[in-house]
């Protein structure tokens, strides 16, 4: 009686019918995977709930569906146009964002097809990656603390084609002039330069100077930092 409760109404007797032990496995193993997933991304890592709650579940889910449709070619393609329609109504996300979701996607996959073991070996292999690159801030710039934006105002009847130039000879590596914004009704202009600092303890020296050419106006020095939605 139990058993017939987890049929499908359109099952035949050429259908496999997964059993209910089985499924349980499967799901019990794909939540292991995601929990473990989780606290990998985690690590050294900033994060909001949401995105933690999804990855921890996307696993089990993506086990589920491929469960269903083992088999089907009909059904498979389905829900891949299903999983496609998804991305069209998320917000852009980072590249480790989107890794990690591909990462728990296959882990769900895999797991989905039945080899657990498969699944639970490439989970721990890529959260052990995973970690030891946020360990050792793999791809972080070296001398980070040398790139700077420097945000510089001067007044409108200043040419601003290379009035800083001599300055940034002198203090920087290399000075690349990103933006040119109007202010105030046009009586202004906001320069902003994305630079390599020479020396950093000299950044005081280097804004004194700036601070004569421009009229002792606004001068805002900030860290560089990439757009959060930018792979």
């Amino acid at each position: 009686m139990i058993e017939n409760l987890f049929k499908g109404l359109f099952d035949t007797d050429l259908t496999t019918v997964i059993s209910v032990t089985d499924f349980l496995l499967c799901i019990f193993v794909s939540l292991v995977i995601g929990i473990l997933m989780t606290f990998a991304y985690m690590y050294r890592t900033r994060y909001t709930k949401s995105f933690i709650v999804t990855l921890a579940l996307l696993p089990a889910v993506v086990c589920v569906v491929i469960m269903m449709v083992n088999g089907n070619v009909g059904a498979g393609v389905a829900v891949a146009g299903a999983f496609s329609l998804v991305r069209f109504r998320s917000v852009p996300g980072t590249a480790k964002e989107i890794c990690t979701l591909f990462l728990a996607m296959g882990a769900g996959l895999i797991a989905g097809m039945g080899y657990l073991g498969f699944a639970i070996m490439f989970t721990v292999l890529m959260c052990i990656m995973f970690v030891l690159y946020n360990r050792f801030d793999f791809g972080t710039k070296k001398n980070s603390k040398k790139f700077k934006t420097f945000t510089i105002t001067i007044p409108e009847d200043l040419d601003y084609t290379g009035i800083f130039d001599d300055i940034f000879s002198e203090f920087t590596v290399t000075h690349d002039l990103t933006c040119v914004k109007s202010t105030n009704m046009g009586s202004m202009f906001k320069l902003t330069y994305n630079v390599i600092l020479r020396d950093v303890t000299r950044e005081k020296e280097m804004i004194d100077k700036i601070r004569c050419r421009n009229g002792n106006l606004e001068i805002t020095v900030s860290n560089q930092v990439t757009v959060g939605t930018e792979l």
